[in-house]
This record gives C-alpha cells, structure tokens and sequence, in this order.
C-alpha cells in the first residue's frame, strides 16, 4: 500500500535564540580630538612627540591613522603605532590592537594575537578587553572553548555595565553554560543590557517574555521588546515581530505590518522570516497569492540550511506547486531537511524511496526514513512502516510490529491507521480476531471521512 505524502505545512512560528557576537570597541582619539583646531597640524605634533617614545602620543598617533584624521587612512600604520603604546602598557592600544587582530585591519588575522592583546588590557580593567576575551572563550577562538573563563571575563565587565558583556552572559545563564542555569538571572541582566538600549539584549528579553522564562509569560511585553530591537535594525527582533503580527500574538493580527516586519528582516538574510514571507505568499496571506515568489523566497532560506524551507520546497517539487514537478529534486529538498531530524520530510523521502519516485525504489532505505520520522511521532510514517512490515517490503514480515505501529498512529487520531487496525482485528493479523475491537477502530475511521469503514 503507497502511503500518501504529508501535505506542506505551512507554520508561521517564532524563532527563539540568542546568537551571540563579538562587538568591537570603539577607537577613541582622547585628547587629539577633543581639542584639534588643525588636523595636520596635531597630527605632526603627536608625531615628534610618538617618536619620542611617549605612548599617549603614540596611541593617539594610531587613532589618527586608523580614521584618516589629519592623515590618509592606513591601517598598517596605525597597528604599527597602537603596537609601539601597547608594549608600553597603554590599555586602549592593547585593546585596539587586539581588534586589528581579530578583524585583520592592517595586520594578517590572528585569534591567538588577538586574545594576547585583549587580556593585557581586560587585566588593567578595560572593560571592552573584558568583554571581547570572554566572547573569545566563548566561542573558542584563539583560546580553548571554556565557558567558566569566559563568565569570569563577561561577569566583569558585566558588573561596570557593559551592555554586550550582560547580554552573552544572560545567554550563558539561560543555557546553563560554564554556569548554574538561572532563567531569572538571564532576564536580570538581559533587561540591564536592553535598558541601556542593546538590541540584542531587547531581543532576548523579548524572547523570555515570549516563552515565560524567569518571568511569567506575557506576549505584549515580548512585542514591546521585539519592537524595539527591530527599530534598531535587529533582523531576530523583526522576524519574531512580524511573526507576532501575523499570528495575532501580543498584538492585534496584521498581515501588512507582518509582512513589513518579515521582508525587512528577509532583506537582511534572515532565514526564517525568508521561509515565512514565503509562507504568506503562498497562503495569499496580505498579498496576492504567488506560489512561484513563494518558492524563491524558500530556495534563500533552504540555501542557508533552514529545515522547513527544505521541507516545502520538496513538497513543491512532488506537487509541482509553484515550479514544474520534478522528483529527483523533491528528493534533493526532503533529504537535506530530513538528514536534519525533520521528521515530515523524513517520512516523504520515505514514500518516494517506497514507491520509486525520483529514485530507485528501495524499500530497506524508505523503512530506514519510515523509522527515524516514526520515532519523533509521526502518525503518517507510523502508518508507512506498519504496511512495511506487514507485506515485508524493507523487513522481515512482521504482523505483531505492523499491529504495534498502527495503534500508535491511531492512537494519534490518524484515521487510516483507525481503519488499518479495524481490518487488523476484525482478520486477526497478529491478534486474535476481535470484531468488537474492529468495530471501534472502523467507527472512528468512518467519524473521520473515511469511507470504506462506514461499509465495513
């Protein structure tokens, strides 16, 4: 028996997740630009003075180079300065020195270089060094991965208010990473970085409010800080934004400010608000129904590895929604979303290989799909590895496993596996004959449409 496949879903849902990032600090020319009259002429000063061996001088020498005051820009020579100050002991040189490094300005990128600068000056307190060492330990770069110091590097600058320091270290407490978990003191310092107007920051504590996580659940308070990490620019705030609108969550239902939301962050290479404008349009959901733009906006967010946009665009396929069908592409699309756990796209890779649809058919590969899809619950590829065992295509004929795996689909209210287990028990396949069984799995089949058990 061919098992359908699932039909496309369609699921406008937030996107919650902190992603974490090195901010660079500031360059900062001190005293040269508070009191410059004459670029050049402070330039050729700083410059007798830096060659001189003064590292104020020679610090601010850097800064000039580093933004084209006074001078053409030319980050060689500002890393050769900012070096000359930071062996000196000058924090703001080690610290920007550090940056170059880390970013590749006027020296060849090297992590390892860059945490050596970083901590010379996060030892003399800088908070910026701080917070950039501890993100290094975060993500293990330049330094081995460790969470700990990476929270003893971010708790200080967090604690002289370090907006960035107290969003990563928020995320380290709601994940329990190098850390005791602690919703509450994650939204703690979340909301002490947002008031300070860090977006990400207003992102996360939007998301906690979202979920009721350290605080009790509260969906206009999660639009509010959404709202105002997507006025930054914030691509994570204007996705979840929109999805808030196009579901009614928070706010009143609006598809146009959904839509609005949605695109902004589409146009920033959001993967998720990509998959979702799709969804809107293919749903026709506040703009005319396009199942062709539907499909090019899920191809951005499949190219980037979003499971769900696998998923519908291998539906596409099958379907021939929105693009001529073609199966060996539906397989293409089902495979990579499904080698991702995604279990609907498991089980549809499964009814292609079981009926030989794109590819050769192969009964062992599709129970193997049938199986990963069924193990997360899926009633439909529950459905597809009962009938495996039943006719032995794939395994050994098996009534007792096919009786196993119909019941649990049935018992998931998927209506063919309702009637599957009537005939089950009204023949005895792996249970005794039972027509009063039969009879109750033929009822609630017929309650759900399906004919042939109003018959039986």
């Amino acid at each position: 028996m061919t098992t359908k496949l699932t039909v496309i879903s369609f699921v406008l849902g937030l996107s919650f997740g902190f992603a974490p990032s090195i901010a660079l600090a500031d360059f900062v020319d001190a005293e040269a630009a508070a009191k410059s009259k004459d670029d050049l002429g402070e330039v050729r000063e700083w410059t007798t003075l830096a060659e001189k061996g003064n590292a104020m001088a020679q610090y601010n020498l850097g800064v000039f180079h580093y933004t084209g005051q006074g001078v053409t820009r030319d980050y060689k020579e500002a890393a050769k300065w900012f070096r000359h100050s930071a062996d000196q002991g000058n924090v703001g040189a080690q610290q920007n020195l550090g940056a170059m490094y880390f970013t590749g300005q006027g020296v060849p990128q090297d992590y390892k270089e860059a945490a050596k600068w970083y901590r010379l000056a996060a030892e003399q307190g800088d908070t910026d060094a701080q917070f950039n060492l501890g993100a290094m330990y975060f993500d293990g770069q330049g330094v081995l991965q460790d969470f700990k110091e990476a929270g003893k590097w971010l708790r200080r600058a967090a604690v002289h208010g370090h907006a960035a320091a107290q969003n990563l270290l928020g995320s380290m407490y709601g994940y329990g990473q190098g850390v005791t978990k602690d919703s509450k003191e994650a939204v703690n310092l979340y909301r002490r970085a947002a008031d300070q107007g860090d977006a990400g920051a207003q992102y996360n504590l939007g998301v906690m409010y979202a979920n009721g996580q350290g605080v009790s659940r509260d969906y206009k308070e999660a639009v509010k800080w959404f709202q105002l990490a997507a006025d930054q620019g914030n691509a994570l705030g204007q996705m979840n934004l929109g999805v808030m609108y196009a579901n009614g969550t928070g706010v009143p239902g609006d598809y146009t400010e959904a839509l609005k939301w949605l695109q902004l962050a589409a146009d920033q290479g959001n993967a998720v608000a990509q998959y979702n404008l799709g969804v809107m349009y293919a749903d026709g959901k506040g703009v005319d129904q396009d199942e062709k733009k539907a499909v090019e906006l899920y191809m951005h967010a499949a190219d980037q590895g979003y499971d769900w946009a696998q998923y519908n665009l291998g539906y596409s396929y099958a379907n021939g929604v929105g693009v001529l069908r073609d199966y060996q592409m539906a397989v293409k699309f089902y495979r990579l979303a499904a080698d991702q756990g995604h279990a609907a796209a498991q089980h549809n890779l499964g009814v292609l290989l079981y009926d030989g649809q794109g590819v050769p058919q192969d009964y062992v590969e599709a129970v193997k799909f049938y199986r990963l899809a069924s193990e997360q619950g899926s009633a439909s590829a529950q459905v597809g590895l009962a009938d495996a065992y039943s006719s032995g295509n794939g395994v050994p004929q098996d009534s007792k496993e096919a009786l196993r795996w119909f019941r649990l689909a049935a018992d998931q209210g998927d209506a063919t596996a309702q009637y599957r287990l009537g005939v089950v028990y009204e023949r005895g396949y792996g249970v005794a004959e039972n027509y009063k069984e039969a009879v109750k799995w033929y009822h609630l089949a017929a309650e759900q449409g399906i004919a042939i058990a109003k018959k039986t």
